[in-house]
């Protein structure tokens, strides 16, 4: 068939063969497999690796995906029949292209940038966030103790205020007690002196003072 092989390179390589009149209204079968033996191999078609479907109106393919320093074996065929020798060529590949190479390379750096770049975006959105808990937290707080505060002065005035009534209170039942000990006819006296509401009720004179009086109204007769 005139098969040639052209444009080798580390991954690709251009296959060209004649136009034959038996596939004009079917298609060309381009078939390759790596490290091929012709000893060990046979043409069957199971026997390659790919196989492409090109249309009768081209007469080359390029064959892509090619690996480096590799002996490979390409046939093509009249709808997908199985090749012969003279339908087939053998070729190597060269090495890697240089341009692919740093292709590769900056395809694997800008990978590498990007999966920094996300992981460090994570990172500072959860500091962010820790930052941002931890001081509402403690805004929180404060407000809780500067709502607190004045709760607390009132019930410690409270209790005071109640202290000094419970002792002015003490006071007065000791003035009193110690006043119906002396003056046991005086003690409606000294209760209104120290309580001048009790004036508004009228005092009910004890026995004693009953006596008294009555013996005051003697003694004024008698005068």
């Amino acid at each position: 068939m005139g098969i040639t092989v052209q444009n080798i390179t580390g991954s690709t390589a251009m296959v060209i063969w004649p136009k034959m009149a038996s596939c004009a209204d079917t298609f060309y079968s381009v078939m390759y497999h790596p490290n091929w033996n012709s000893m060990l191999s046979s043409y069957s078609r199971k026997s390659f690796q790919k196989e492409e479907r090109v249309p009768t109106t081209r007469s080359s393919f390029v064959v892509e995906n090619l690996t480096p320093l590799t002996t490979y074996i390409v046939c093509v065929t009249c709808q997908s029949a199985n090749p012969s020798s003279d339908q087939c060529r053998v070729f190597n590949t060269l090495e890697r292209d240089p341009a692919s190479a740093s292709n590769t390379k900056k395809e694997l750096a800008l990978g590498i940038w990007l999966t920094s770049s996300v992981l460090l975006l994570i990172i500072a959105a959860i500091l962010l966030y820790g930052c941002l808990h931890i001081l509402c937290r403690r805004r929180c707080e404060r407000l809780r103790g500067q709502n607190g505060t004045p709760k607390q002065d009132h019930g410690k005035a409270w209790t005071k205020n109640t202290a000094q009534d419970s002792e002015e209170l003490g006071r007065q039942s000791q003035l009193m007690q110690d006043t119906e000990e002396k003056h046991p006819g005086g003690i409606q006296l000294a209760t209104i002196i120290e309580n001048p509401s009790a004036c508004k009720e009228p005092v009910m004179p004890t026995s004693k003072s009953r006596e008294r009086m009555s013996t005051t109204r003697q003694c004024s007769a008698i005068n």
